[in-house]
């Protein structure tokens, strides 16, 4: 079998694009929630199209639509998008064990651009050590979509009805919704965290609605994080046991 890091820099380069088609097909029609959902909170079709040229990160936008739509403080956004993605920080480290010699610094800060849930998966996935140009064919292909869909829905938005475009709206949500639905089934510690975080969301908004919607978000994460770490905490076996 070949290995990733064999291919030559351009070969790597599209190989990594036609990977990373599934992922942008799922990004195109997401991210056309999100342009019409950007639009109705009274955004332009611009600021919606850079917003998802420079971020790459679902739920870290929609919290920052809502945040921007409600009027919130710089302070407020900036604990809201550390929480929610605070993930790709650590999916960054993991990822940089496999990367091979050629990635010097100006690389690796040009690679972190792109590294979400799904292109984290794919990379770590592939056999051997993961050349740039495989990496920036991943990143670009998925990018392009994502940015290509905002635009799209964000014009849609202004262009459709308004009953359409609250339908198109709950792309989303409903994204967000089958991502956690899967493992909540699968894991009795996620389902008590989405549940509680649920929970704490429905109580900000109908018993605490002088509380943003920033800080309900941050203080809905980790009341859940909290609550699954003292009620369900993550065995760890010894090491040299079997599984």
């Amino acid at each position: 079998m070949i290995r990733q890091s064999q291919f030559s820099p351009f070969s790597s380069f599209f190989q990594g694009m036609l990977d990373g088609v599934p992922i942008a097909l799922g990004y195109f029609s997401v991210s056309f929630g999100f342009g019409i959902t950007a639009v109705r909170a009274g955004l332009s079709v611009l600021t919606a199209t850079v917003i998802s040229l420079c971020n790459l990160t679902s739920a870290g936008q929609a919290a920052g639509v809502a945040i921007m739509a409600a009027g919130g403080s710089f302070l407020e956004m900036a604990l809201t998008q550390l929480v929610i993605n605070l993930r790709y920080g650590l999916m960054s480290l993991s990822l940089s064990q496999k990367l091979d010699e050629s990635f010097h610094t100006p690389r690796r800060l040009l690679v972190s651009y792109g590294i979400t849930d799904e292109i984290f998966a794919m990379a770590s996935s592939k056999e051997g050590k993961l050349s740039p140009g495989y990496m920036y064919g991943l990143i670009l292909i998925a990018a392009f979509c994502w940015t290509l869909g905002t635009y799209l829905g964000a014009v849609a938005g202004q262009m459709l009805p308004a009953s359409l475009t609250s339908a198109m709206g709950l792309m989303l949500y409903a994204m967000f919704i089958a991502i956690i639905i899967p493992p909540a089934r699968k894991s009795r510690s996620v389902m008590v965290v989405v549940i509680t975080a649920a929970l704490c969301g429905l109580l900000f908004h109908y018993s605490l609605p002088w509380v943003t919607s920033g800080f309900a978000i941050i203080l809905s994460g980790v009341a859940a994080a909290a609550v699954g770490a003292l009620v369900l905490p993550v065995n760890e076996e010894p090491e040299g046991e079997a599984a």
